[in-house]
């Protein structure tokens, strides 16, 4: 464990599991969505045969992602001292680094996922079932991917609790029953302000990623200004607090930041929420013809536009 994290307790358990829970839901919603659109895809065309294909391609994406999170978790958790705080930093800017890419891309590729995923759909049925369950392994394992280092840069906070993996399974299961229950038209979801309050609530924890890697690695001795502190509201801050394991469970608020911290966390949110909540200009969709093929649930899950 890290130095950072060790010298701080772990937030309160329902912090914890509320944090990591959101973050479960969010990312578990939008892989099931992915999900659904090939499931309904295939059923709608006729090829449940396909389905298989589909359902091994998930299977070894959820494989691929629980490997990539033990292996983090593990190699931060086993190392000590300087050594820990330096696969921390790095782990933690890798992190950051995924999930803004993954968040602007999604936020003007949603709005034509649905399409791009049946198109891609067709032309492997077309090509045979090891492509489409390559597909539908790329499809899930790049949410799964994000998910994994956005949980791994959330949970370096929680001094090596558990409760925020618990948390986070809590989250897809209760994102999986959603996907369900959307498949089946039993509920209706706004996707649009659903996915731009989460992306934004995800780019104000990776904001807090941010600075926590950079505090990781000035203690390292990679980054300089270790001990130039921006304020300390130490005396102030009450770590027990609901608003102090909130804010440092959540978010990694730290009641003595260093500067560049500071500079790292406000430059990070300057840059990236504009770019996430500007408009996104509507893009003219093509008439579908008769043979088209649609999902049962198109309607509401089509167009997952932010």
């Amino acid at each position: 464990m890290s130095v950072l994290a060790a010298g701080a307790a772990a937030p309160s358990i329902a912090t914890q599991l509320f944090g990591s829970g959101l973050i479960g839901v969010r990312e578990g919603l939008e892989t099931g969505i992915v999900v659904m659109i090939l499931v309904a895809f295939l059923v709608k065309s006729g090829r449940r045969d396909a389905l298989k294909w589909v359902w091994t391609g998930v299977a070894a994406a959820v494989l691929m992602v629980a490997v990539i999170f033990v292996a983090i978790h593990f190699g931060t958790s086993t190392v000590t001292g300087m050594a820990a705080e330096l696969i921390s930093g790095l782990a933690s800017l890798v992190a950051v680094a995924i999930v803004t890419a993954m968040v602007l891309w999604m936020r003007t590729a949603a709005s034509s996922i649905s399409g791009q995923l049946r198109a891609g759909l067709d032309r492997a049925l077309a090509v045979g079932p090891a492509a489409v369950a390559v597909m539908a392994f790329f499809a899930v394992g790049r949410e799964g991917v994000e998910t994994a280092l956005l949980l791994v840069g959330y949970a370096e906070n929680a001094a090596g609790s558990a409760w925020p993996l618990v948390g986070l399974l809590l989250g897809v299961v209760v994102a999986a029953v959603l996907t369900v229950l959307l498949y089946f038209g039993a509920v209706r979801i706004d996707f649009a302000r659903f996915f731009r309050y989460t992306g934004a609530f995800l780019v104000v924890v990776a904001a807090g990623i941010l600075a926590y890697g950079v505090r990781a690695l000035q203690i390292a001795g990679w980054l300089p200004g270790g001990s130039s502190l921006a304020f300390d509201i130490s005396s102030a801050f009450d770590t027990s607090s609901w608003y102090g394991t909130v804010l440092q469970g959540i978010f990694n608020f730290r009641p003595d930041p260093t500067v560049l911290q500071v500079v790292a966390w406000v430059g990070y949110l300057a840059i990236v929420m504009p770019l996430f909540l500007r408009p996104v200009k509507a893009k003219t969709a093509a008439p579908q013809t008769e043979s088209s093929p649609s999902a049962p649930a198109d309607d509401s899950t089509a167009e997952i536009s932010r």
